[in-house]
């Protein structure tokens, strides 16, 4: 799959400006961001939903704008909100999708078992969808798009609203797929869910590519370990920043209570930061170790958190989930 220099409009507005990635076939790659930065946008000129400004897009090795037809018969989408018709079965809802990509109804009922099974929905496979918890319609959303045994898959927040359980499970079935040799895009702001799945990230905000690279190679441009301590009387904190400073690896940080101590000694830096808060007087209420996340990555890129508002293009009238092909 490759987006190069993706530009997309809506009015005054530009979702896309400039927008461009590689995703290696059997991988996944999760596309980072805060609501409005592009992420949709970019998912549904993959999958042809949206055409372009300007830029190219493939995927599959098919161009989205020239090819769209053999692009759709290739790839699955599932989107933020679980698309499914309420008043039919589970049953119903995948043999549907099967026939609509010209299935025979006998091959169409076969793959709606297995789905059944797969996503542990056999037991309630003949009731209708409306009476299906959240994660049920999720995961039968998740189901549908598999349907048609897709190269590509997309994944647009597939966990949004989920427990953490039911996200556990989801994400367990994302990494099944992957492993059967499946390709996936994942937009999420869930910045764990990201350190979880994918193999690359690319973080996108206000339109434009910010930073790419695996999740550890970010994470290391962000800056490696530091003791955080917590003290006992704020009024010390001067004091505990000259006791610690034969630790630091780079200029010592304070907010309210807590010290950051960049370091690069691990788990023996926090003995000695002990020792030497101790030997001055200075109280403790609490220490430990911080390794840097993806939190700390998205903050430092963008100077706010993945779950910030803005304004988000416009959704098209059209924007349903798939066409078959």
């Amino acid at each position: 799959m490759r987006a190069t220099d993706l530009v997309k409009r809506f009015g005054s507005v530009t979702a896309l400006d400039g927008v461009s990635f590689e995703v290696e076939k059997g991988t996944v790659t999760g596309l980072l961001g805060p609501n409005g930065a592009g992420k949709t946008t970019a998912v549904r000129i993959l999958t042809t939903l949206l055409k372009p400004n300007a830029g190219e897009a493939e995927v599959a090795g098919l161009n989205v704008v020239t090819q769209p037809d053999e692009v759709r018969g290739r790839i699955g989408l599932s989107g933020q909100y679980a698309a499914i018709d309420e008043d039919l079965t589970g049953r119903e809802n995948l043999e549907m999708v099967g026939m609509l990509f010209h299935m025979p109804r006998a091959v169409a009922r076969a793959r709606a078992n297995e789905l059944l099974v797969r996503f542990d929905l056999e037991q309630a496979g003949d009731r209708p969808a409306k009476g299906y918890s959240g994660g049920m319609r999720r995961r039968l959303d998740l189901a549908a798009s598999l349907v048609a045994n897709p190269e590509v898959l997309f994944l647009d927040e597939p966990t949004t609203g989920l427990d953490p359980r039911a996200r556990i499970s989801m994400w367990q079935v994302i990494k099944d797929l992957v492993k059967d040799g499946t390709t996936v895009l994942l937009t999420t702001q869930y910045l764990d869910e990201a350190d979880s799945l994918a193999d690359q990230i690319v973080v996108i905000d206000h339109g434009r590519v910010i930073a790419k690279g695996t999740p550890d190679q970010l994470k290391r441009e962000v800056g490696g370990e530091r003791v955080e301590v917590h003290l006992l009387k704020v009024d010390q904190i001067q004091q505990a920043t000259s006791a610690l400073q034969f630790l630091a690896t780079a200029p010592i940080t304070s907010r309210e209570d807590c010290v950051m101590v960049p370091v690069t000694g691990g788990g023996s830096s926090v003995v000695e930061a002990v020792r030497a808060l101790d030997a001055d007087g200075i109280g403790i209420s609490e220490i430990g170790l911080r390794r840097p996340t993806l939190d700390d990555v998205f903050l430092s890129l963008t100077g706010h958190t993945a779950a910030s508002e803005e304004a988000e293009a416009p959704r098209p009238r059209f924007g349903r989930r798939r066409k078959a092909a």
